[in-house]
């Protein structure tokens, strides 16, 4: 029903909206659940048992963290008396808060989640999930300050490894999606404390890149790494830009993906934690492996000929190609 879903996307805006412009941690915390609440229906609405038991997932750790945000925020209040966002002091809401807002984005080791919820999903609710979600406990993450280094700084280091190691075994693609997010994520969580705004880079560049990928493959109708392997039959000056968008995702020069790597590598080294931006770098390699083997098995293989053969092909949804043509010129581009 178009009025229900507008009332649904409506919630979604708002509750990021209502986090955004909150300086009280309670405001902040309704944001959030209104958020919560409204993507769920979104992601049931398929009403198949997988859909239901991703949603259910998906509840369950939201509100899980949402509660621990609650009592951390509660906690902070009764420790210093007050509930402002930017003035949080003592370290053990502190450390609690980072912790929940960890939960709420999927960062490792609170990542386990992630994968099997997108898996659940249809690519559209996904990408809300991988993008739009996380713009609300960001800016939560991007005002709390005096947070304990280490903490983020294990947090970051622990999804850009976890990241890495756990696409390397999946077939289906929106695990490798959700694994490549969480990569991401650890990128810009590694940097929060020493330059925030390299961290916005880092969440717009990604989102961006997440877009095309996105799209990419719900106009190739694929989920998993084979279904890839006939696209080309499908849309062959697409199947043959995907690549590229594919290792832009991982961070390869000259293209857009490579910039906030760059910078935040710079930023690593400036700060001397030229260990850390070492490990950082070596876990990218990972993520780079399994974006090569999508566009290796995308592009560099030939399908079955049995297929409908060379068909005249044309784009099957007028409504994505606008969107896509703009998200991967970006994606591949904007270096």
């Amino acid at each position: 029903n178009p009025y229900i879903l507008a009332t649904l996307l409506f919630g979604l805006g708002l509750g990021t909206t209502i986090t955004f412009a909150s300086s009280h941690w309670l405001l902040a915390w309704m944001g959030l659940e209104i958020n919560t609440l409204a993507i769920i229906p979104l992601m049931a609405q398929h009403h198949h048992p997988r859909a239901v038991e991703a949603t259910t997932k998906y509840f369950l750790t939201q509100a899980t963290a949402a509660a621990m945000l609650l009592f951390a925020s509660t906690t902070n209040a009764w420790l210093t008396g007050q509930w402002d966002i930017q003035q949080m002091s003592h370290p053990f809401p502190l450390t609690l808060i980072t912790l929940a807002l960890a939960l709420k984005i999927g960062l490792a080791p609170m990542h386990t989640w992630l994968p099997e919820v997108l898996q659940g999903l249809d690519l559209t609710t996904g990408l809300v999930l991988s993008t739009w979600q996380k713009l609300a406990p960001f800016a939560l993450l991007l005002q709390i300050q005096n947070v304990n280094p280490t903490i983020l700084v294990t947090l970051g280091l622990a999804s850009t490894l976890v990241g890495g190691w756990g696409g390397l075994n999946q077939t289906q693609l929106r695990k490798v999606l959700a694994y490549s997010s969480i990569a991401h994520l650890g990128w810009m969580i590694l940097i929060l404390q020493y330059s925030p705004s390299l961290t916005l880079l880092a969440l717009l560049t990604y989102f961006v890149m997440t877009f095309s990928t996105f799209l990419v493959f719900k106009l190739n109708k694929s989920t998993s790494i084979n279904a890839l392997a006939i696209s080309w039959t499908k849309a062959p000056i697409l199947t043959s830009l995907t690549p590229l968008v594919l290792l832009s995702l991982g961070g390869l020069p000259p293209l857009t993906g490579f910039m906030p790597k760059w910078l935040i590598l710079q930023e690593l080294a400036k700060q001397d934690l030229a260990p850390l931006a070492t490990l950082a770098a070596l876990s990218a390699l990972l993520s780079l492996y399994f974006y090569l083997r999508i566009s290796y098995a995308m592009t560099l293989t030939m399908p079955p000929n049995n297929l409908t053969g060379v068909t005249p092909w044309r784009f099957s949804s007028p409504q994505l190609t606008l969107p896509l043509a703009i998200a991967t010129t970006a994606t591949i581009s904007l270096l």
